[in-house]
């Protein structure tokens, strides 16, 4: 008897306990969930949204004025054009050193093809071409803001990777280009898999990252020779003197391995006489340096 007693007991008791850990799964995870996000403190700009084609964007305004120039910028991966005035982003603490510092800053342009995106010339494969598309646009964007006293760019990550694509493609058109964690790596996409190997070694990046980027690189080039004509590592080459000035900034331990390729792109601007601007910051993935950046777009 006593053992028939057992084992009728044993899936209720199975059951008791796994409730029991769900349960304590469940209100642990809620214990531990954030409450909140830290917001900056700052005015948000005045912004008006469209679209012209394919291209969508946001102008933004600082409500107390600006200074003439035009600032393009290119967001990151899954974001978009309204990312700008977005209080818990760096945007938003961009746009508190400023109104800290009584300084007026440039009208805001924000740019989105999409949640990704990269801009290249037209080539063989299917999704090239953008940024073609992008600079036939801007005349009649800043048909809306009058012409401006000098363009600039900033991008983060994806974003990073296209305003350098645009600045170093394009050098009379833009005076300063700032790229955070850009897409910059020393290999190409094309390279053999036994150096990506040991790039992912040396770098720290995270492989399925890695891997997600070789991905999207294949979409936008078709072969070696079109990432070669798109990669800032060879179109730094151009560049001197009078080429835009240029912010760079990138996180010692960024999971996406940019480090590495950002700091070498610093180091072969400065060497062709390109005004350049490094900031390596202690932290993961496109932590920056709002100050130096704010500084740096203004000046």
């Amino acid at each position: 008897m006593g053992l028939v007693s057992i084992r009728i007991h044993k899936p209720r008791l199975l059951l008791v306990i796994i409730t029991l850990l769900l349960a304590f799964w469940w209100g642990w995870s809620w214990i531990g969930r954030p409450r909140g996000v830290q917001e900056v403190a700052y005015t948000p700009a005045e912004s008006s949204c469209g679209n012209d084609g394919a291209l969508r964007y946001c102008i933004y305004r600082n409500r107390a004025g600006t200074n003439g120039d035009v600032l393009y910028h290119l967001h990151g991966r899954n974001l978009d054009e309204t990312s700008w005035n977005d209080s818990s982003y760096y945007t938003a603490m961009v746009q508190s050193e400023w109104q800290q510092s009584g300084a007026l800053p440039p009208i805001v342009i924000s740019l989105s093809y999409g949640s990704t995106w990269l801009l290249t010339a037209k080539g063989t494969a299917e999704q090239s071409g953008l940024l073609d598309d992008l600079m036939r646009r801007l005349p009649s964007l800043e048909r809306q803001t009058g012409q401006p006293r000098r363009r600039l760019l900033l991008g983060e990550s994806m974003g990073g990777l296209n305003v350098l694509i645009a600045g170093l493609s394009h050098p009379g058109h833009f005076a300063k280009v700032a790229a955070l964690c850009p897409g910059v790596y020393q290999l190409s996409p094309f390279a053999p898999v036994g150096e990506m190997e040991a790039a992912l070694q040396r770098t720290g990046a995270d492989p399925s990252i890695a891997f997600g980027i070789w991905v999207l690189s294949r979409r936008y080039f078709s072969n070696d020779r079109e990432w070669q004509a798109a990669s800032p590592m060879a179109l730094i080459e151009r560049a001197g003197p009078k080429s835009p000035a240029i912010y760079l900034s990138n996180g010692l331990y960024d999971a996406y391995g940019n480090f590495e390729g950002t700091h070498m792109l610093s180091q072969r601007a400065m060497k062709r006489g390109v005004k350049t601007e490094w900031h390596p910051v202690y932290g993961g993935h496109c932590a920056t340096d709002a100050k130096s950046l704010a500084a740096f777009l203004i000046s």
